[in-house]
């Protein structure tokens, strides 16, 4: 009777079973490791989507700030928008200009304004077949589609935003 004592001294019972085992197991923190790295993974893919539909947003608001001051500026000159192609026509802008009646006009933009990428926007107009100058920025790749419904450009033209 003695030795069946023994055995059972030496048998922790449950209760001390679960006191000894207080933290938890490799399996059981890679496990959960992994839970944390999946729901991370599809947070991150949904901010970066947002973060690039803001960045094409505010493109877009400056390209229509952009329009705007090229339109104050055609109706102080008879309605006629400026030839000058390329960035240098939005930089101009940004200084004092003389209008068709020769008076000294203060600068429409504060600053010459960049797109959400950092890169300068460009301006072109074709008096013989464009109703309204063409503004678009060349969007999250910074390269020109040169008119490719495939590209990312970003532009204040309906064509373009297709």
């Amino acid at each position: 009777m003695k030795s069946m004592n023994s055995i059972r001294q030496r048998q922790p019972s449950l209760r001390q079973t679960s006191h000894l085992r207080s933290g938890f197991t490799l399996l059981e923190l890679l496990i959960v490791l992994a839970i944390i790295v999946l729901i991370a993974g599809m947070v991150a893919q949904n901010l970066l989507s947002s973060q690039q539909d803001a960045n094409i947003m505010a493109t877009r608001a400056m390209i229509k700030t952009i329009e705007d001051a090229f339109k104050r500026k055609a109706v102080k000159n008879n309605g006629v928008y400026d030839a000058e192609s390329g960035p240098g026509a939005i930089q101009a802008l940004t200084e004092q200009w003389e209008d068709s009646m020769g008076q000294q006009q203060q600068p429409l933009l504060e600053e010459t304004p960049r797109d959400a990428w950092n890169n300068e926007f460009q301006y072109s107009f074709d008096s013989n077949s464009d109703l309204k100058p063409r503004i678009w920025s060349f969007g999250p790749d910074g390269e020109d589609g040169n008119g490719s419904r495939s590209t990312d450009d970003v532009s204040n033209l309906r064509r373009d935003t297709e």
